[in-house]
């Protein structure tokens, strides 16, 4: 037998005796407060008189069973806490030593009945929830960091490379300058990768807040727009738009920005050479609903069911014009504005977003 087992088993024996006194002394001051009445009753209305002998012979009676009672109350008491306490506890204690030691698999058991009476099911219950919790936030981050050392030594890769062929003396003019623009293109998708993990991080850590102002929506979506209109006209793309005029949301007007900057990036990116992009801004009862629809190349179901996740690119033709965050980032800003976005897409067809937004009422009469 172990040191910490022969203190353990001492630590319960001496628990156990400290309820058997509480017991004890507890069981001693009720009965004989009880006998004591009874005594007295018993004398005055019978007129009786009780003699040493008898007084000492109901004390050593009493005092017997004060020490019955109190054994039989430690034990049935020492079985109730083994049942309703130790065991649900015990459960709980080695569920928390997996979590420690990075097991977030860990889950307690579900409890019996006698465990759920104590309470101990619902702090199961929770426990159970938040390791879940924990589990998800572990895989994510997990996820994240593989995703980010990838996205980093890519462009760095690219670089590096072009970087050492530009040491070459005898280069052709024609030459450096096309590796000196993939080391400019690499750098600036690093740059772009860097400032959307730090926006996204701080998205996610509410270390930003929604300014609210009110302002009319269809301005700012137009605005956006045309912010693409170089990159339209060198694919010679059909813009389509159909805004309603006085739709007015009461918001933060720069993090929506980052939701049609990137939706209209996306819509222009994926479109090929003379397709269409649409733009739309009509009102549903107390919502103002946009919708971003290009004719580009669709979104199979199963990527669809992703595309809101932090690095996931269903189209991998596209990936150096991009790091999968930008969705990411519209997921997370709708969330913060209260809103909500969805995709109909079909392959080959293209897709269209559809985001909603509560809208300030009318104030006209």
């Amino acid at each position: 037998m172990s040191g910490k087992e022969t203190t353990g088993r001492g630590v319960r024996w001496l628990f156990a005796l400290r309820r058997y006194l509480t017991f004890f002394l507890l069981m001693a001051f009720v009965i004989s407060c009880c006998m004591i009445l009874f005594l007295n009753r018993m004398t005055s209305a019978t007129g009786m008189e009780l003699t040493q002998a008898h007084i000492e012979q109901a004390a050593k009676l009493t005092f017997l069973n004060v020490v019955l009672l109190s054994l039989l109350c430690t034990v049935i008491d020492g079985i109730r806490r083994r049942f309703m306490v130790d065991r649900p506890v015990k459960k709980i204690v080695r569920a928390a030593e997996r979590i420690m030691k990075g097991d977030f698999s860990a889950r307690i058991p579900p409890m019996g009945a006698m465990e759920t009476m104590s309470g101990f099911g619902a702090i199961a219950e929770c426990f159970n929830k938040m390791a879940e919790e924990l589990s998800g936030t572990e895989t994510l981050r997990t996820d994240f960091i593989a995703n980010v050392s990838h996205e980093l030594k890519t462009p760095l890769a690219v670089m590096h490379n072009y970087g050492t062929m530009l040491q070459q003396p005898d280069l052709p003019q024609d030459k450096r300058l096309e590796y000196a623009k993939a080391v400019a293109d690499a750098s600036r998708r690093l740059a772009n990768l860097i400032t959307n993990i730090l926006k996204l991080n701080k998205l996610e850590n509410q270390q930003i807040y929604p300014k609210a102002e009110t302002y009319d929506l269809g301005e700012q979506l137009c605005e956006c727009l045309l912010a693409f209109e170089g990159a339209w006209e060198d694919k010679a793309l059909e813009i389509e738009t159909e805004v309603q005029p006085d739709v007015l949301v009461d918001t933060d007007a720069e993090l929506l920005s980052l939701v049609w900057n990137n939706l209209f990036s996306n819509a222009v990116k994926f479109t090929p050479p003379h397709g269409r992009v649409s733009l739309s801004l009509k009102t549903e009862g107390a919502l103002a609903v946009v919708a971003v629809s290009d004719t580009g190349c669709g979104i199979p179901p199963e990527v669809g069911r992703h595309i809101f996740e932090k690095f996931y690119q269903g189209d991998t033709s596209h990936t150096t014009q991009g790091n999968g965050l930008g969705l990411a980032l519209v997921k997370r800003v709708i969330d913060i504005v209260g809103g909500d976005i969805s995709v109909a897409s079909e392959v080959g067809k293209g897709s269209t977003f559809t985001v909603r937004l509560r809208r300030k009422p009318d104030e006209t009469p």
